[in-house]
């Protein structure tokens, strides 16, 4: 019999939250039975069993990006996921359910109304669809971002928690570790890295601007660590080639990889971060203290990104670049006005620390504990 079943998918800031989540149970309640529920063949298939969990496959339908007569149209196919996702919850046992939100979610938080208790976790600072047609029947719903709570159903439901980080990460120093984690990456141990990523998804405009900005990234003294993402990994080591650059080779200060399962090495190997502004990397990069050029994703939907970029860039503790002003000039200028200027880098490192939420994984795992059972957390 399953206590606690998780759900949350689409890309890594749904389900690494979901995983943090997880692991702080069980630290929390040795014991305590846990399974994870998603789309088969999925990136956060992948991911739970990497990290050990049971998971279930469930099926999902993408949601129109907004609530309106589009969403009749998919009626009868969510009709159908929730009632498989009810004899999951049969078939588990599962006293509550807890959802990271994006559209996988959905017929799981629809199929424990009136069932189990429903948590629910709301990673961005403008809510998703499926997460907002689910907090009018949580039983309990936490945030990341104050501002989530007026987008949401019931905010009188509503904690604060911040976003969940996995324990590794938040126990890494990145100072101690900045040497070794360079080495295991192949980059050169005392040289300033700019580390570049774009979500588990990628970012092709990203890829494009920073590997154009060759002569910058020279100028500047800087290596770089790109994660391209699985789709723009062989198209963006041919715009660094193009540029005369070879990340393939022994001593190249350019490393190109697809995707990292475990960030711990790159977070530790960088002195800025270029990347979007998900959730969940703004969580990680703040409790690191890490300063960062923020990228939002432009059609994330309510523009979520634009929203969790703005409040770290109210915070001091980054830079904010629209997409569409995306060049390697742009992206060069504003990373060289973070190293450039004495004390910038430190004064955003402080801000984003005093930012971030480093309790927020115990805070929403007593949540979920208090709502086993109808308990108070």
């Amino acid at each position: 019999m399953i206590e606690v079943l998780l759900v949350g998918g689409g890309t890594a800031g749904h389900v690494l939250p979901a995983i943090a989540t997880a692991q702080t149970l069980e630290r929390m309640r040795p014991g305590i039975a846990l399974a994870f529920a998603g789309l088969e063949g999925s990136l956060e298939e992948r991911l739970v069993e990497k990290a050990g969990y049971a998971f279930h496959a469930i099926d999902a339908v993408p949601l129109p990006r907004r609530p309106t007569t589009d969403l009749l149209r998919v009626m009868p196919q969510l009709f159908s996921a929730v009632r498989r996702a009810r004899g999951l919850l049969a078939d588990t046992g599962a006293q509550v359910v807890v959802s990271f939100g994006g559209y996988v979610a959905l017929p799981l938080s629809l199929a424990a109304r009136g069932r189990v208790p429903l948590v629910l976790h709301e990673q961005n600072s403008r809510p998703g669809l499926a997460n907002r047609i689910a907090s009018r029947f949580a039983s309990r719903v936490a945030v990341t971002f104050p501002s989530s709570s007026v987008r949401l159903g019931r905010p009188d439901l509503v904690r604060i928690t911040g976003n969940p980080v996995q324990q590794h990460i938040r126990d890494l120093d990145v100072i101690s570790s900045r040497a070794m984690a360079r080495d295991r990456l192949g980059l050169a141990g005392s040289c300033p890295t700019l580390l570049v990523l774009g979500g588990s998804q990628g970012a092709r405009s990203i890829n494009q601007a920073v590997s154009g900005a060759v002569d910058a990234w020279r100028s500047l003294g800087l290596q770089v660590l790109h994660i391209t993402g699985p789709r723009g990994h062989d198209e963006t080591l041919g715009w660094w080639k193009e540029r005369g650059v070879d990340p393939e080779a022994a001593d190249a200060s350019v490393r190109v990889v697809p995707y990292l399962d475990d960030m711990v090495d790159a977070y530790a190997a960088a002195d800025v971060v270029v990347s979007r502004a998900g959730a969940t990397t703004i969580a990680e990069l703040t409790v690191l203290g890490l300063p960062a050029v923020l990228v939002p994703y432009p059609h994330a939907t309510a523009q979520h990104q634009h929203g969790n970029a703005e409040a770290l860039v109210r915070a001091g503790a980054a830079l904010a670049l629209d997409d569409q002003d995306l060049s390697p000039d742009a992206i060069a200028t504003a990373v060289a006005s973070i190293l450039a200027e004495p004390g910038r880098a430190a004064s955003m490192a402080r801000a984003a620390r005093a930012w971030s939420r480093p309790e927020a994984t115990e805070g929403l795992a007593r949540i979920v504990l208090g709502a086993i059972g109808g308990r108070d957390e």
